[in-house]
């Protein structure tokens, strides 16, 4: 069965994660647009705030507080959304922890806890949603990251996490179509984005966490999840950078391993004390959409704006390719002494 999503000003929008972030600017934007949203995340007074702010623009909202590790809880977002406005058009799987640690040093109970939020969270959701779509269809958006496709140092269980969820993801869409469900079902896959997450990251080190540049807008994913909820897209980079570091990872992975060990652990941190409370265990969030960023500058991204029209989606393509070859012909000419023969015949195939 063919896959018709509605425009958005005409959708109901089921968003987890909403109180902070992208998950927030995604809620704003949709509201904006006329969309009916449902939020929900773990911290009741940033989301009675968040709503109060949507209502106050014009826009139609309501909140529940809920926590993704449980299905029980979002099956109440689900009853949430029916009760209220009649039916679900997009469900988005926002909700995320992080942590900032060296495998060796993040304890078991941490590594449990963020995969039962980034992963079950997700498979519970989509789930919850699918069951709801498949009759009038919709669209599912889990948000993913550049590390479901390339995994970073210091992140190493949030990026295990985030490859979990692409798997999840892939076998869903293939699944679906299988069954002739006229869902679509999209992977959200953003490089650094400039929201409240290093506050909220739990962190094994002394030094603020910090997001390794180029940072972007979160306001560009939000328009791109509003752009394949009404687009049947299969997946989505935010950011130049995410992209590159996905082709590198695949045409070169040796050399990007090098790069990254090299260079993204220190990147990772800034040079302010880390202030030690995070939203692992329990929901901690301020309404805001962006966080603070130690150096950073936060940018939209012309990559992804190309990337959300069809007509010149080839024309960025070849310009991240193009980029992509000349990073590794500088990166190889500066680095030929530093790796061995056999590390330059991997990263620089014939």
């Amino acid at each position: 069965m063919a896959v018709k999503l509605k425009p958005v000003t005409e959708q109901v929008i089921v968003i987890t994660g909403a109180s902070s972030g992208i998950g927030l600017a995604t809620a704003k934007l949709a509201a904006e647009r006329g969309a009916k949203v449902v939020l929900s995340a773990r911290t009741r007074e940033a989301l009675a705030q968040a709503v109060d702010e949507i209502k106050q623009a014009g826009g139609e909202a309501v909140f529940i507080e809920a926590d993704v590790t449980k299905r029980e809880d979002l099956e109440r977002v689900a009853a949430t959304a029916l009760d209220r406005f009649g039916r679900i058009d997009t469900w988005v799987n926002n909700a995320g922890v992080g942590i900032w640690g060296l495998i060796d040093e993040v304890s078991e109970e941490d590594m449990r806890r963020l995969f039962e939020t980034n992963f079950w969270g997700v498979v519970y959701g989509s789930q919850i949603a699918a069951a709801h779509l498949r009759a009038n269809g919709g669209a599912i958006v889990n948000v993913g990251s550049l590390t479901s496709d390339r995994a970073l140092p210091v992140q190493g269980i949030y990026s295990a996490s985030k490859h979990a969820m692409k798997g999840f993801t892939d076998a869903l869409r293939m699944e679906l179509e299988y069954e002739g469900a006229p869902i679509s079902v999209t992977l959200i896959k953003p490089a650094s984005i400039g929201t409240p997450m290093p506050q909220h990251v739990k962190n094994y080190h002394d030094q603020e966490p910090n997001f390794p540049p180029p940072v972007y807008a979160p306001e560009e994913v939000a328009r791109t999840i509003l752009h394949v909820a009404e687009t049947p897209v299969r997946d989505a980079f935010i950011g130049s950078g995410a992209r590159t570091m996905s082709m590198l990872g695949s045409v070169a992975p040796r050399l990007l391993d090098w790069i990254s060990a090299k260079f993204l652990v220190p990147a990772q941190f800034g040079t302010e004390q880390a202030t030690k409370t995070d939203n692992l265990h329990r929901g901690q969030s301020e309404a805001r959409v962006r966080g603070d960023h130690q150096g950073s500058v936060i940018r939209p991204s012309l990559y992804t704006k190309a990337a959300r029209h069809p007509a010149i989606t080839l024309t960025a393509a070849g310009a991240a390719a193009a980029g992509v070859g000349l990073f590794l012909w500088g990166r190889g000419r500066s680095v030929a002494g530093e790796v061995s023969t056999a590390e330059e015949v991997e990263a620089h195939p014939s």
